[in-house]
């Protein structure tokens, strides 16, 4: 994987081990977490240059804090000693990170039909 790609079998791999957590509270926060960001993502592209403007910092916030959720569950299942290597996996490059939140919303959407 480059820095900063991530594939279609990466994120579905990382998507299915963090849905073998025992954390859902935490599973379920990172889920909608991941939700709220590449819908505001998807917006951001639809937009011309000064609404963009206008809610870039709304959209920033919104990675850091799905970037803020994948971190605090990986924590916790690797002070529980569950599989955490999934977040190494993920990187720590922002638009990886950021396309995995779209992944995210891709399979929530198509589980939901």
């Amino acid at each position: 994987m480059k820095h900063d790609t991530l594939d279609f079998d990466a994120a579905r791999t990382i998507y299915g081990a963090i849905n073998h957590s025992r954390f859902e509270d935490l599973r379920r926060d990172l889920l909608e977490s991941a939700i709220r960001y590449a819908g505001l993502r998807v917006q951001w592209l639809q937009m011309d240059g000064e609404a963009r403007a206008d809610m870039d910092g709304r959209r920033s916030r919104a990675h850091e804090a799905f970037i803020d959720q994948c971190n605090i569950l990986a924590r916790n299942m690797a002070a529980c000693g569950e599989d955490a290597s999934w977040r190494e996996v993920l990187g720590q490059h922002r638009k990886s990170i950021g396309d995995f939140a779209c992944f995210v919303h891709l399979f929530l959407g198509i589980a939901a039909r």
